[in-house]
């Protein structure tokens, strides 16, 4: 028959030689192992790859433009939409402005009625404003607004005050 060594129940009082536990097997009283930890290039992935999950759900829930900052609310303006206010612009200077969105006509946030869409036009073209000449009548307070990538064309809004 096979012999069997059990442990004493007090780790404190030597053992004979031949009877020691084997190692890596906790000893009542004995502190528990510290479980492994991960690396920090495990963490970093781990931050990482939950920062990129959040960015494709958000992605897929509010649209790409939206979580990146890129959204043009003006996009899709046509002739009789109205526009909230823009920042004030002094002079005939070009300015960049951002906020730009399409509001209800009756509502008290529409300062600009579109008179006038210009499509495909170049970062020139709109500097000069031609295009849009055909939509304002005479002594008539007028804006331009227009979204344009550099090198690219786009658009340009003709826009007067809403009245």
């Amino acid at each position: 028959m096979p012999e069997q060594v059990v442990p004493p129940a007090n780790p404190d009082v030597p053992q004979p030689a031949g009877m020691q536990p084997p190692t890596g097997v906790p000893q009542a009283g004995a502190p528990a192992p510290e479980p492994a930890r991960k690396s920090g290039r495990k963490k970093v992935f781990g931050i990482v790859g939950a920062i990129v999950a959040f960015l494709v759900v958000a992605g897929l829930k509010f649209g790409l433009g939206a979580v990146l900052g890129g959204t043009d609310e003006t996009a899709e303006a046509k002739a009789g939409d109205c526009i909230a206010e823009l920042p004030a612009t002094i002079g005939e200077e070009l300015e960049e402005v951002d906020g730009g969105k399409v509001v209800d006509c009756a509502s008290a946030e529409a300062t600009y009625k579109v008179v006038g869409r210009v499509e495909d036009q170049t970062e020139e073209q709109a500097k000069s404003g031609e295009a849009c000449d055909q939509y304002f009548q005479e002594n008539e307070e007028y804006y331009i607004f227009s979204n344009i990538t550099p090198g690219k064309t786009g658009y340009l809004l003709c826009l007067t005050t809403n009245s």
